[in-house]
C-alpha cells in the first residue's frame, strides 16, 4: 500500500476565525488551534520566517479533516482571481455529505454564504450544490436521497 488515508486538507485564509465558525456551522468540530512558527516548520514548507495560526477541524464521523491557515509572515498572496470560477486550475471545491440541504444553506447563509447556481436533483440519488463561504472558499453539499 502506499498511502495510509487521505490525512487532511489545507485552506490558507486571511479571516481565521470567520472561516472556523462557517465551517463549525457547517458541522465541523473544531480540534483546535495553535500558533506554529521556527525553522522545522519553514524548512517544511519551503519559506522563511513563517509564523501562523492554524485551527484543525474534523468531520463528525472523524475521518475527515480541515486545517485552516492564517499567515502572519510571510503574508499571503493570491494565486487566483476573488470568487475564481469552478472551471479555474487547481483545486475548486470541498463536497460535504449532508442531511438536509436546505437547513445547512440556511444557517450558512448567516455566515455569509451565497449559492453559486442553483440546488439541483441528480438523477434520483442526490441534492447538489455550491455555495461560497468565507474568502470566496467553494463548498459543495450532497444531500443523498432516499
Amino acid at each position: 500500500m502506499t498511502i495510509q488515508r487521505m490525512d487532511n486538507v489545507l485552506i490558507v485564509v486571511d479571516g481565521l476565525d470567520a472561516a472556523v465558525a462557517f465551517f463549525v456551522e457547517l458541522g465541523m468540530e473544531l480540534e483546535g488551534k495553535m500558533p506554529i512558527e521556527g525553522r522545522w516548520v519553514d524548512r517544511v514548507i519551503g519559506l522563511d520566517d513563517t509564523r501562523q495560526d492554524i485551527a484543525m477541524l474534523r468531520t463528525p464521523d472523524g475521518h475527515g479533516r480541515l486545517e485552516l491557515t492564517k499567515f502572519h509572515t510571510p503574508k499571503a498572496i493570491s494565486a487566483e482571481p476573488a470568487n475564481a470560477p469552478t472551471n479555474t486550475l487547481g483545486i475548486r471545491r470541498i463536497m460535504f455529505a449532508v442531511d438536509d440541504i436546505e437547513d445547512v444553506l440556511a444557517r450558512l447563509r448567516t455566515h455569509g454564504a451565497e449559492l453559486v447556481g442553483e440546488v439541483q436533483q441528480f438523477e434520483d440519488s442526490y441534492l447538489l450544490c455550491y455555495v461560497r463561504g468565507p474568502e470566496g472558499i467553494l463548498v459543495g453539499l450532497a444531500e443523498q436521497l432516499n
